[in-house]
């Protein structure tokens, strides 16, 4: 395959408290804060490849640098926010709910059916829940506060052990 005409997408692990993340950048933009162990690693590693028509490249970059900065800012407790800047790569329906992950404020959840009201489609609840598992830039674009219904927590791609790690944490900062 000639790859001397394709885009990159420079990629670096991460170990965070409670799993291995792959960050990835493309351009300026974070495009990438997924989860190793995440069952759908190759789906959202093929769709980045195709829509952005790129191939991966270990390294780092300035906008993965400043990940990893605000990424251990998170884990230490000392950032409630972030301000890397996102590039979403997905369908409209897709960035319509990952966006509105963005605005789940720190510490606070808000179940699938929650969201698929706020975003006018209150009917499309099990379609928010599949765009939120196909969220490829975990934490900064927080699918963790997403919560079944009934309080429940439900599947997550860091697994939930991972999920309950990061609610608890955003608990435990709030107090």
């Amino acid at each position: 395959m000639n790859t001397k005409n394709k885009n990159k997408i420079t990629i670096r692990k991460y170990q965070s408290p409670c799993g291995e993340l792959i960050l990835g950048s493309y351009g300026n933009d974070l495009c990438l804060c997924d989860w190793q162990i995440e069952k759908h690693r190759s789906h959202v590693d093929n769709r980045l490849r195709r829509v952005l028509d790129a191939d991966f490249e270990d390294g780092s970059s300035p906008v993965i640098e400043m990940a990893v900065a605000q990424l251990d800012e998170y884990f230490a407790g000392e950032r409630r926010s972030f301000d890397v800047p996102l590039l979403f790569v997905g369908t409209d329906f897709q960035k319509k709910v990952w966006n509105r992950l963005l605005g789940i404020p720190f510490g606070k959840t808000l179940s699938y059916g929650e969201m698929a009201a706020q975003i006018g489609m209150a009917k499309a609840v099990r379609a928010v829940a599949n765009a939120n598992g196909a969220n490829a830039i975990s934490i900064f674009a927080p699918c963790h506060r997403v919560i079944g219904s009934d309080g429940s927590l439900t599947g997550y791609g860091g697994g939930l052990e991972a999920k309950t790690f990061l609610l608890e944490l955003e608990q435990v900062a709030l107090r």
